[in-house]
Parts: C-alpha cells; structure tokens; sequence
C-alpha cells in the first residue's frame, strides 16, 4: 500500500544545540588571548620607552632597537627587572671632548635590567656587546686611509709621499686595557718608505684608540679586522646607563623609568 512522502528531514534526528559550546570555546580564547594582548602592548610600551631613553643618552640620530625578551613581560615589569633586553644602536656620535671616533653600530644583550630607586640609572647585571668601527671613522682617528689587511688581526694603510710614490704599510690590532685599541707590529708592506716616513707613521700607531662611547662596566675583550671595519666584542657585569651625569659615554638622559608600563 502507497504511503505517504515524508520528507528525508522527519527521520533526521534532532539538531543538538550547539551554541552553549560556541560561547564556552570564545569565553576560553577570551581568556588565553586578552593576557597576550595585555602582555604585548605592555612589551611595545617598555621597548618605545627603553629606545626613547637610550637614543637620548647615547645621542643617536635615531631611536635604537629595542627587544624585551620572556613571555609574560608584565610579571618582569611588576618585578622591576627585565630578564633579557636586546638593543642595537646606530652611529653613536663622539664626543668633541674625548676624541674623534664614533660607533658605526653598537648590539648590547643585556641580562637583568632594572632601574634605581632615584630613576637616574639603569643597571644590567652582565652584557655582552658588539662595537662596530668603520674605516673611514678609524681613517679619521689615525689620520690615514685604514682598510682590512691581509689577516684578521690586521688592518693596512696607504700613504701618499711628498714625491708622489704611494706606499703601504699594516699594522696589527689587539687589546690594551682601559678599552683601548692598539697598533703594533707597524711594517712596510708595498713600497720604499724613507726612514724619515718609518718613523713619523710609527709615532701614529703608537697611539692607541680608545672607546668612549660605550656603556659603564663594558670591557673591550677583542678586536677583529672585518670587511666593513674593527668589529670591537666587549663585556662586562654591572653595567650602568647613568642619566645625567655630565659625560656623553654610556649615558641615559631622559625619561629611562623604563619598568612603569
């Protein structure tokens, strides 16, 4: 006997409501991802702060790069004292007082930062950093055309004569304490050279190049001739960023309370 349609949806089964599942599944997202949130606008105010501070202390031209490293920041902020920051800063000028060489790129990876109770210093328990100097700025400081030499460890000059005859001569880079950078070793390496000239260009590499515009605490550790210049690899323990304390190396002016978030 014919039976009447029925429709393929009166024998479905009935439909579970599943918008009690919805909403407790965004509730659970709400909850993970606002913190993040929180957290990473908290992170984006430090870093601008931290740049702020250091770009005034170090007198850039333009605010560095700054990285606050561990996840959550708003309990190292509530701490006081970010566990890791990176900062890269660029063409750290020289001081007119203390000589002639400014840092082409200065990367500090700093461990523990925090701040003093007076806001007028900002302390890192240890650093490790990375000095670079440019050849023409070195050139600036000798007094003569600096490029890569033939090793690691050595860097050339070329020297034009009253005569007209060009002449090359290298000298090797190493460590002096009080973050200087010494030439030793000076020879002639293309060239006659009177003995007049061997003398004057020895007194010139006697003198050692000191870094000036770094932070208090870093010590130079090595010194290496690269393709774009001395690469200066330095570190240290307490190492200060002072506010205002008269001198242009190392210094933080500014707004440097870096843990009000």
């Amino acid at each position: 006997m014919y039976e009447p349609y029925q429709s393929w949806d009166a024998h479905r089964p009935p439909r579970r409501n599943r918008r009690p599942v919805t909403i407790a599944v965004g509730a659970l997202l709400a909850l993970i991802l606002v913190p993040v949130g929180v957290d990473r606008l908290a992170t984006a105010r430090v870093e601008s702060r931290t740049a702020t501070a250091f770009q005034a202390g170090m007198h850039t031209p333009a605010a560095p790069e700054v990285h606050v490293r561990g996840f959550p920041v708003l309990t190292q902020l509530a701490a006081g004292t970010l566990r890791h920051v990176d900062i890269t800063a660029r063409d750290i000028p020289a001081s007119a007082t203390t000589g002639p060489l400014p840092v082409s790129e200065l990367s500090l990876r700093l461990r523990e930062l925090r701040k003093s109770d007076d806001d007028t210093e900002a302390l890192a328990r240890s650093a490790d950093a990375t000095a670079l100097l440019s050849y023409p700025d070195v050139s600036d400081a000798l007094g003569l055309e600096i490029s890569r030499g033939t090793r690691p460890e050595q860097v050339r000059a070329s020297v034009q004569l009253p005569t007209g005859d060009d002449v090359t001569v290298a000298a090797t880079v190493s460590v002096l304490s009080g973050n200087r950078i010494a030439f030793k070793d000076f020879q002639v390496t293309g060239g006659l050279l009177p003995e007049r000239g061997r003398l004057a260009l020895g007194k010139v590499f006697e003198r050692p190049i000191r870094l000036r515009d770094i932070p208090q605490g870093l010590h130079l550790r090595s010194v290496t001739a690269t393709e774009s210049g001395l690469v200066a690899r330095l570190s240290g323990e307490s190492v200060t960023f002072r506010s205002d304390d008269g001198s242009r190396g190392g210094s933080v002016e500014g707004d440097s309370s870096y843990g009000n978030a």
